[in-house]
């Protein structure tokens, strides 16, 4: 056959190959039971069809099954109770716990990102198929997204926020270093010009959401928990670029101050809260402003700080602030503000976070309602109601297993059994 034929032929196989539909890989999940956040309860009996990594169908008892093709994988948990994927809206993925102060001075750059790898499998493996990064340097967070969603990496789905941003001094910057250095992190700035800059710069690179820093914080040196760093201005300013863009705002907050300016500015979510007041929590209703408290995981940092060489002087401040954190995430929630679940992964070990159910219930919520802060409110708050946060058609096949009923005890999501992403199996 000449040259020419054998393109010709070839040409019309690739046509062919082109014009004939792929076929759908579909998986098909059954449990004894299912929890329906949407409505806060639980259904028996479910059959959850995923194809090509969305739900497709769903049935309970005393439905009509779906129609199944013949050739679907089968994912059978009998006995077991299947949920949504998990979403923490607060995580460090290049954090690590075990080295705290000045101990993390002894590693190269590019340890911290080497690391954060098994951070994220060890998010997914607890539990949490979505999570919202709030903060890494080197766009590290923007790569791990990228790697996972080529398939080179096992993880959750990210939503970076890439550089978090901050004033000259203050929680964001590099606290730690004499002025020899002349070192400050890549996200400071000053001025409502320079800090709108710097929002552009971080979705240019791949940022979905916006970090900023409007008060001081534990873990920095030489910055109080209630101290206002940023000016509402300059809050406006972020805000006003940020959603200009279609990103959405997180304000690190611990101060009343900084918490009630951050709020008039417009902020979507404010992280921690520790210190807010009463004006503060009526507030964050009025706006219908989202908190993210992070009440779990001082245990660990009042347990370990120490031997992981964190310095007095922050362990000084997480104990003045993690009991009126938690007190305040109980009035807050009696008025009924918005609450979505985030832990701040990375202050502790990262596959330890659905530790943190069990604090939400015992300061005021409900296991459904604490269930739901990391479901569909956490979706909400994200602007991603169409595809996680919930076992509904459309949106990803993303599934949590355990034992037992977690909408009676939150405790048995610190055992999962196991997790599902895309319809796929996590390798445990």
């Amino acid at each position: 056959m000449r040259p020419n034929a054998l393109m010709v032929v070839g040409s019309l196989f690739a046509l062919l190959a082109l014009s004939s539909p792929a076929r759908a890989d579909t998986v098909v999940v059954t449990a004894a039971r299912m929890v329906d956040v949407e409505a806060g309860r639980t259904l028996d009996d479910p059959v959850v069809v995923i194809t090509d990594g969305r739900i497709a169908a769903i049935s309970t008892r005393g439905q009509p099954r779906p129609d199944i093709p013949p050739d679907a994988r089968q994912l059978d948990f009998a006995g077991k109770t299947i949920l949504p994927g998990l979403i923490d809206m607060h995580v460090h993925l290049t954090h690590n716990p075990r080295f705290g102060g000045y101990t993390r001075l002894q590693f190269t750059d590019s340890f911290w990102i080497a690391q954060g790898v098994g951070n994220a499998a060890a998010m997914l493996r607890a539990g949490f198929t979505t999570v919202r990064s709030l903060g890494s340097q080197n766009f590290a967070d923007v790569g791990y997204k990228q790697a996972i969603e080529a398939g080179l990496m096992i993880g959750p789905r990210i939503v970076p926020a890439a550089h978090s941003i901050g004033a000259t001094g203050g929680h964001c910057d590099s606290t730690y270093l004499p002025p020899s250095f002349n070192h400050k992190n890549r996200g400071v700035g000053d001025g409502p010009q320079e800090l709108r800059a710097l929002v552009r710069e971080q979705r240019k690179y791949g940022a979905e959401i916006i970090k900023i820093c409007a008060t001081g914080g534990v873990f920095s040196r030489n910055t109080e928990p209630g101290q206002q760093q940023l000016s509402e201005e300059e809050m406006r300013a972020v805000v006003d670029e940020a959603h200009r863009w279609g990103l959405k705002v997180a304000a690190h907050a611990h101060g009343a101050a900084g918490i009630k300016a951050a709020i008039r500015a417009g902020v979507d979510t404010i992280e921690h809260a520790s210190l807010i007041d009463d004006e503060g929590i009526a507030l964050a209703k009025a706006h219908g402003t989202w908190l993210s408290m992070d009440i779990f995981n001082t245990e660990y940092t009042q347990a370990a700080g120490a031997r992981n060489g964190v310095l007095p002087d922050n362990l000084r401040k997480d104990r003045e602030v993690g009991q009126i954190q938690r007190e305040n995430f109980r009035k807050a929630h009696q008025a009924g503000v918005r609450i979505v679940f985030g832990t701040d992964a990375g202050i502790m070990p990262h596959g330890t976070a659905a530790g943190q159910f069990g604090y939400m219930v015992e300061y005021g919520m409900t296991p459904m309602e604490a269930l739901r802060a990391a479901t569909w409110n956490a979706a909400e708050a994200l602007g991603r109601s169409r595809d996680v946060g919930a076992i509904a058609v459309g949106r990803f096949g993303d599934l949590v297993v355990v034992d037992g009923d977690p909408t009676v005890d939150v405790e048995v999501l610190t055992r999962i059994t196991a997790v599902v992403k895309g319809g796929d199996l996590v390798e445990p």
